[in-house]
């Protein structure tokens, strides 16, 4: 009976601590809905014409993300302070492009969503000039159904994506959701400029490592020499970050006669593939076909059971000069690094980053991207 008494004492205790954490996470909503209405409130009467003539501010604790509004409909800014402010956004409005590229000058914003049609300044050239103020900024256009094509255009430019017009306040909230998630997800897969020799296999997911005693070549082959003699070969971690996935693998032959530049493997991405050349000249000794099924090797231990073939070398001592290692390796890999960021950049009609500014970020995976003309320029001049 004792017993019995215990249990339900216990259960009751567990079933008001349950209900309790239940009402004060509502309370906790629901304040924080009143702080937000409140900031709303307050924002609407706001008027930095220091800043910006038309600018309206509303800022709410620990918002999820800051966000510069533009359009020349009042009527639209106000369904974005509204809908956004309430979902937790600190937002920002203005209703002419010129405004807001004096904006992004003087504050950080985590996205500008931008009318495509209006006087003065259209959304193509806001798309272009947040860019190059602000290149971490992203950018979303606002659209009627006439102008989805120019929208998608602008995507060209860098616009992240673009949402149509009019919105509920559910496709409003969903829509900066999703892109919130891009965002981060884009931020947690950006390459840290930096290069690192290491002495033991690790992964290392958002910098460019070289681990010691491993040779580089011109292509970005890595070559390993093992005993008795033979060199094993792979993709480094420079190509591979930048290409991203790799659906498949073309091996060379076992026993075929390779040169020092020559294609030696290709990987596939898609419709698409790109060659390797050959780091050394010999003959094909072993095919690691176990990878042919485990590409995730590639990525998590590339120096161990990633490697393409071994080849037993004919002029070893001659060519292995010609290779990187160590800080060596690492002092190209900056260069390699400049080089991918200019290539990755907005042209002017030069041919060249219009500024230092637009010299894009590097991100893992950014070639799954990009057309067919990058991809190229991207083989060309990297694995060439």
């Amino acid at each position: 009976m004792v017993a019995i008494l215990v249990v339900s004492m216990i259960v009751a205790f567990i079933i008001i601590d349950i209900a309790v954490r239940v009402i004060t996470k509502k309370m906790e909503v629901a304040k924080a809905r009143k702080e937000r209405l409140a900031a709303l409130d307050i924002g609407l009467n706001l008027d930095f014409t220091h800043e910006a003539k038309s600018l309206r501010r509303v800022d709410v604790p620990n918002p999820l993300a800051r966000i510069l509004a533009v359009d020349d409909e009042p009527v639209i800014l106000d369904s974005f302070r509204k809908i956004l402010v309430v979902a937790g956004y600190a937002v920002d409005t203005v209703e002419s492009g010129r405004e807001a590229l004096g904006l992004v000058q003087k504050n950080k914003y985590d996205f500008v969503f931008t009318d495509l049609k209006m006087p003065e300044m259209d959304g193509l050239d806001v798309v272009k000039g947040v860019k190059h103020f602000s290149p971490e900024t992203d950018v979303v256009m606002i659209t009627g159904y006439a102008t989805i094509e120019s929208a998608v255009d602008a995507m060209k430019f860098g616009a992240m994506d673009y949402v149509q017009k009019p919105f509920t306040e559910d496709e409003l909230v969903e829509f900066t959701k999703k892109c919130l998630i891009r965002r981060h997800d884009r931020i947690q897969k950006q390459i840290t400029p930096t290069v690192r020799v290491i002495t033991t296999e690790r992964p290392h997911e958002h910098e460019f490592v070289l681990p010691g005693g491993v040779f580089i070549s011109n292509g970005h082959v890595w070559a390993n020499v093992t005993v008795p003699g033979l060199v094993r070969v792979g993709v480094d971690d420079f190509a591979r970050k930048m290409i991203g996935r790799i659906d498949a693998i073309q091996f060379p032959e076992k026993g075929r006669q390779v040169k020092q530049g020559e294609p030696l493997f290709y990987i596939k991405q898609g419709e698409r593939q790109a060659a390797f050349k050959s780091p050394i000249t010999g003959k094909i000794h072993l095919i690691n076909s176990e990878l042919a099924e485990n590409l995730t090797w590639l990525e998590k231990q590339p120096y161990e059971k990633g490697w393409i073939c071994s080849i037993k070398p004919d002029q070893l001592a001659s060519e292995i000069e010609q290779l990187r290692l160590g800080d060596k390796a690492a002092a190209w890999y900056q260069q390699e690094i400049k080089r991918m960021r200019e290539l990755l950049a907005p042209q002017n009609g030069n041919g060249h980053p219009s500024t230092i500014t637009e010299i894009a970020q590097l991100v893992e995976g950014q070639l799954e991207e990009m057309d067919e003309r990058t991809w190229s320029k991207f083989a060309e001049t990297f694995l060439g």
